[in-house]
């Protein structure tokens, strides 16, 4: 049986020249680099780093040097390229393990997943940003490939939407207070939509969106939690 894997859609890496640097320049460098190489889907080469840093070739090489040597990225003995280290999974596994709701919510996750057969995620809000902290997959054919650590935007996800209702009261406002990117044609982009979508997910308890392959994606709030979280299953 063929295993359908949902992918959410986001347009190619970029790094942003007109960002400024803030503290110590360097520092400042190596950090947009590091996040660059994270977010980047395959390894990339000295001089196309260059070229979308607008940094010369020397500069760059010194600080991929000097992450390599941290195990921060690892440069490929074939093709000379960089991409990330194992030390970033280290670190992530590391920060992902001080959110106390992961243990419970383990429990619960395979219990829904055992009953339904979908593929269940879980998410929290951190820094005003929806994460996927854990994902099961299912045993049905469809399945997320939204991995631990992916972001969803507030206004155009299912989580997102169960963040604004039912975490910080003012979160709705700062986020209408930011351009709502329109991912899909259907995502919500006005402010009376966001609202209106927002107070029907308080009314009933959960959220929907749509998605390909299935009918659409369902998350409802983890209310146990101190941490705004929340779960989320595919409508096959």
């Amino acid at each position: 049986m063929k295993v359908v894997r949902l992918r959410h859609t986001r347009p190619a890496v970029q790094a942003d020249p007109e960002v400024p640097s803030i503290g110590t320049e360097t520092v400042d460098l190596s950090l947009r680099l590091l996040e660059f190489l994270a977010r980047s889907t395959e390894p990339m080469g000295v001089s196309d780093l260059a070229r979308q840093f607008q940094a010369s070739k020397a500069t760059l090489y010194r600080h991929l040097q000097t992450l390599a040597h941290h195990g921060f990225v690892r440069q490929e003995t074939t093709t000379m390229r960089y991409t990330a280290g194992i030390k970033l999974f280290i670190l992530g596994e590391r920060l992902r393990e001080r959110f106390d709701l992961l243990p419970v919510a383990r429990s619960e996750m395979v219990r829904l997943r055992d009953e339904t057969g979908h593929a269940v995620a879980l998410s929290a809000l951190v820094d005003e940003q929806v994460v996927i902290l854990d994902l099961i997959q299912g045993h049905s054919f469809v399945n997320f490939g939204t991995p631990p650590g992916f972001v969803h935007d507030l206004h155009a996800s299912a989580h997102g939407k169960v963040a604004l209702a039912f975490g910080p009261e003012d979160l709705l406002k700062r986020c209408l207070s930011r351009p709502l990117k329109p991912w899909t044609p259907q995502t919500i982009c006005t402010r009376t939509a966001l609202e209106r979508a927002v107070a029907q997910v308080k009314s009933r308890g959960w959220a929907t969106r749509q998605i390909r392959f299935c009918k659409g994606l369902m998350a409802s709030p983890l209310r146990s939690s101190t941490t705004p979280a929340a779960m989320s299953v595919p409508l096959p």
